[in-house]
């Protein structure tokens, strides 16, 4: 029988003996622009070494849309899978029991770097700085990639196999969809509970909302057959996200959940793009507005959508010309819902006490302000899922950073939980 303690610092002393190899990983794979969509060069990488440096059984394919776009967790999108695969890394357990299989799964899209000039050095080049890696994708999730990754290498290491089935998943397309996620539990790689190393300051989280992202277009140029008539769009779309921040207000006013009764504004509406106009001595006649708003565990993306269609027309009337000339509103992208983590079962006892064995600290809880990836797992799969992950800061903004000692102990607790959870037996 393996004594516990005397794994525990095996795993960790092989963690710490790793560490400048784990950082320098991170830098390599932070260099990859793997912007969603892009993804492709970055899974490479990664799926060769999982196959060669960790062993394992590696299938990379992309998203099978005609066999997820009539699930309920689907997202419709108006993008392509081309360069976005998906990367499976699987060890069969020695020794198998009932209930014991286990995810560690993260993204390896990152959203976009602009505007670079904003940066204080390059989001593509990482720069250590006074303990903190900064660059785009460090924190959200590279760092978290890289402890779940060295967290199965420190446990091979030393002389460790997992007695229960083992999955590293690495997806595409979190950023705007989830759907690659979505392609791999329907393919068949699903198992009893999942990590997700979002950076959310190793805390297990026990909530997140929901996301649906929209688009408003306007066009204000009217002709018939004698004569054409035109308004300068950029003058009418004032009104349009006066609109949206009174329905965030409206919603966060009259919206309530006690599991996220720790948030001042739980739902969330982000205007996230605007386009208008081509040429500054132009009238310009077509306008976009592209955002987010969030939803609540229980609410559902089909009510969101009526609600935001009815709210838009309701306060457009209230403008003359808006009642002739009304809003296009169309929806594509993230159809998330919100939905809530078991913190009474095995996984989160299980990762309370790896996490109390590292940082000799009780763990705490929080709510997410996004959508991750979890909602998968637990919606439709009935898997325990949470997210941890390292420390980070300016997720999404300029000059991205993660915490590196976070980064270090994140994969300690994977690797102490992934011996406890799955047994561990030697080679």
């Amino acid at each position: 029988m393996i004594d516990s303690q005397l794994l525990r610092e095996q795993l960790n002393n092989k963690i710490d003996e790793l560490w400048t190899e784990q950082v320098e990983f991170l830098k390599t794979i932070t260099r990859f622009p793997s912007l969603s969509g892009k993804e492709h060069r970055l899974q490479l990488f990664l799926a060769d070494y999982l196959s060669t440096k960790l062993n394992l059984q590696v299938d990379r394919f992309y998203p099978d849309i005609e066999r997820i776009e009539k699930h309920p967790g689907f997202s419709p999108v108006n993008w392509s899978y081309e360069y976005s695969d998906i990367v499976i890394g699987t060890k069969k357990g020695a020794n198998p029991s009932e209930g014991k299989t286990l995810i560690f799964q993260g993204h390896a899209d990152v959203v976009s770097a602009e505007p670079t000039i904003e940066w204080e050095t390059s989001p593509w080049e990482p720069v250590e700085k006074e303990g903190r890696l900064y660059g785009r994708g460090t924190a959200d999730m590279k760092g978290g990639l890289s402890a779940m990754i060295f967290a199965y290498r420190a446990l091979i290491e030393c002389g460790y196999v997992p007695n229960n089935d083992f999955m590293l998943q690495i997806v595409p397309d979190e950023e705007r969809s989830g759907n690659g996620a979505l392609a791999a539990l329907e393919a068949g790689y699903t198992a009893d509970a999942a990590l997700i190393p979002e950076p959310f300051g190793l805390q297990p989280s026990t909530g997140q909302v929901g996301s649906l992202w929209f688009e408003i277009s306007l066009r204000t140029i009217k002709k018939d057959q004698i004569n054409q008539t035109q308004t300068n769009v950029i003058e009418k779309i004032h009104m349009i996200t006066s609109a949206l921040l009174a329905f965030e207000r409206h919603l966060n006013q009259t919206r309530s959940h006690l599991t996220f009764s720790d948030q001042d504004k739980p739902i969330d509406l982000n205007i996230g793009k605007v386009t208008a106009g081509d040429f500054a001595s132009n009238e310009p006649i077509r306008a976009k507005i592209e955002g987010r708003v969030a939803l609540l565990p229980g609410e559902s993306v089909a009510e969101r959508k009526q609600e935001l269609i009815e709210w838009i027309m309701q306060e457009t009337k209230k403008d003359a010309w808006f009642i002739e000339n009304p809003p296009d509103i169309e929806f594509y992208g993230f159809h998330a819902e919100g939905t809530l983590s078991n913190e009474s079962s095995e996984l989160f006892k299980e990762l309370d006490t790896a996490h109390e064995l590292v940082t000799n600290t009780q763990p705490s809880r929080r709510t997410l302000p996004s959508t991750t990836d979890a909602r998968f797992f637990q919606l439709y799969y009935d898997i325990d899922a949470t997210c941890y992950g390292p420390i980070g800061g300016h997720f999404h903004e300029v000059n991205e950073w993660v915490d590196l000692k976070s980064v270090r102990d994140v994969t300690k607790v994977y690797a102490n939980f992934l011996a406890s959870w799955c047994g561990v037996d030697e080679k």
